[in-house]
C-alpha cells in the first residue's frame, strides 16, 4: 500500500528545492537520462523539484517545461520497486476511460520514469471537512470513475486477489500491530479467537463478485485536474488485484486519513450500489442477492472494510518499526474505531470486539457511529 504526502506546488520565480540523492552513482545515472531526455520534452532540468513521496521507496519529482507546463518524474529504484505494474496498469486504466498519468518516458533498467502532470491538488486537499454534503459531487466523480474502471474488468490480466492474498494481508495485524507495535503475545484463547475471526472475514469477503482492485482508492489518490471540474485524475494503482468488488468502495468511504458520519457514508454507498446494479457488476440472480438486497450488500463492504483496516493496522506498525516512517501511526485510533464499530454491529464478530477492547483498553461499544477524527 502506498500513501503520498501532500504534494509541493508548481516551480515558482524562486529557486526550486534541491532534490536529495543517498547514492552518488543513482544521481549520476539520473541526471544523465534526463539530459537524454530533456530536449525530446522540452524539460528545464533546472526546475527539478520533489513533488511528492509515498511509504514505498518511490518518490516523485516535478519538472517544468519551456512552455511553462510541467511533468512528473517517478524514481523507482529497480532492486526495491517494480515499475512494470504501474506501466501495464495505467494502459489498462487509460482503456478503460480513466484519466491517470501517461507515460511519456521509461528507462525499464533504472527505474525512471517521466509521466505527464496531474496537478497540485488530491481530492483530499480539495476537501469541506466541516460539512459533508458539499463534497457529494466530488464523491459521485469518484463512484463514476470506480463504475468505469470495473467494467473494464476481466480474469486472468491481473494477479488474484485470493484467500493467500487475504489472509496474509491479515496476519499483519497479530504480527506488526499486536506483537511489535504493542507487544502483546497472544495466549491459546486468544489466537483462536482471532483464528476463528480471520476464517469468518476470509469467507465473506471471498463470497463477493470479482472486479478489477485498485487498492488504494481514496481522496488522497484522486485528483482535482486543472481546468477539468467533470472527473477525477487516479493515482496509486500499481497494486490492483482482480478480487472482491466491495474493496475499493469500502475503501473510499472509510478512509485511513478522514472520517465522515455513516450517513453520508451511507448516501455514496448506496449510488455506488444503485450505479453498479445497473451496470450489471452485482449478478442480480446470483446467491450473493445484492442486486436486491442493499442491506446484505452494505453488510459485505462493512466486512471488506474490516479486513482492511486490520491490514492497514499492521502495515502502518510496520511503516514505523521497519521502514522508519512514523507519521502513519497517527491515524491508528481512526483504524480501531473502524474495526470496533464494525465489530460491534455483528453477532459472529462479538468475540473479535472484546478481543480488540481488551487490548487496547477501550471500553465496549454501547452505539455505532463512524464519528469525525
Amino acid at each position: 500500500m502506498s500513501q503520498k504526502t501532500e504534494p509541493t506546488g508548481v516551480p515558482g520565480p524562486q529557486t526550486p528545492p534541491a532534490v536529495p540523492w543517498s547514492d552518488p552513482q543513482r544521481e549520476a545515472a539520473f541526471h544523465g537520462w534526463l539530459a537524454a531526455i530533456a530536449p525530446r520534452h522540452d524539460l528545464v532540468p533546472a526546475t527539478l523539484q520533489p513533488a511528492s513521496a509515498d511509504a514505498s521507496f518511490r518518490r516523485y519529482l516535478r519538472i517544468a517545461t519551456a512552455g511553462g507546463a510541467s511533468r512528473i518524474v517517478m524514481d523507482a529504484p529497480p532492486d526495491k520497486e517494480n515499475s512494470e505494474p504501474f506501466v501495464r496498469i495505467a494502459a489498462l486504466m487509460r482503456e478503460a476511460g480513466l484519466t491517470v498519468p501517461e507515460v511519456l518516458e521509461w528507462d525499464q533498467v533504472a527505474g525512471f520514469l517521466l509521466l505527464s502532470d496531474l496537478g497540485t491538488q488530491t481530492m483530499m486537499q480539495g476537501m469541506d471537512r466541516d460539512n459533508a454534503a458539499a463534497n457529494a459531487g466530488r464523491y459521485r466523480q469518484a463512484v463514476d470513475a470506480l463504475i468505469a474502471w470495473q467494467l473494464a474488468s476481466g480474469p486472468g490480466v491481473l494477479p488474484a486477489y485470493d484467500e493467500a492474498v487475504l489472509r496474509r494481508e491479515l496476519a499483519l495485524f497479530p504480527d506488526w500491530y499486536l506483537a511489535r507495535h504493542r507487544g502483546v503475545v497472544l495466549d491459546t484463547a486468544q489466537r483462536a479467537t482471532l483464528d476463528q475471526a480471520f476464517d469468518a472475514i476470509v469467507a465473506e469477503n471471498l463470497a463477493a463478485p470479482s472486479v478489477y482492485v485498485h487498492r488504494d482508492f481514496m481522496p488522497r489518490n484522486l485528483m482535482l485536474l486543472p481546468g477539468d471540474a467533470t472527473r477525477l485524475g487516479v493515482l496509486d494503482f500499481q497494486d490492483a488485484l482482480y478480487g472482491p468488488i466491495t474493496y475499493d468502495i469500502a475503501c473510499l468511504m472509510r478512509d485511513a486519513f478522514l472520517s465522515w458520519d455513516e450517513d453520508f457514508v451511507l448516501d455514496v454507498t448506496v449510488r455506488y450500489w444503485q450505479e453498479a446494479k445497473k451496470a450489471g457488476l452485482l449478478g442480480e440472480g446470483s446467491a450473493s442477492g445484492w442486486g436486491d438486497d442493499f442491506g446484505a450488500f452494505y453488510r459485505a463492504v462493512e466486512w471488506m472494510g474490516l479486513q482492511r483496516h486490520l491490514k492497514v493496522a499492521g502495515i502502518f506498525a510496520r511503516l514505523t518499526l521497519r521502514d522508519g516512517k512514523p507519521q502513519y501511526l497517527a491515524d491508528t485510533p481512526r483504524f480501531m474505531a473502524y474495526i470496533r464499530a464494525t465489530a460491534s454491529r455483528y453477532r459472529e464478530l462479538t468475540p473479535l470486539l472484546r478481543l480488540i477492547d481488551q487490548i487496547e483498553g477501550t471500553a465496549p461499544v454501547t452505539g455505532f457511529a463512524y464519528g469525525r477524527m
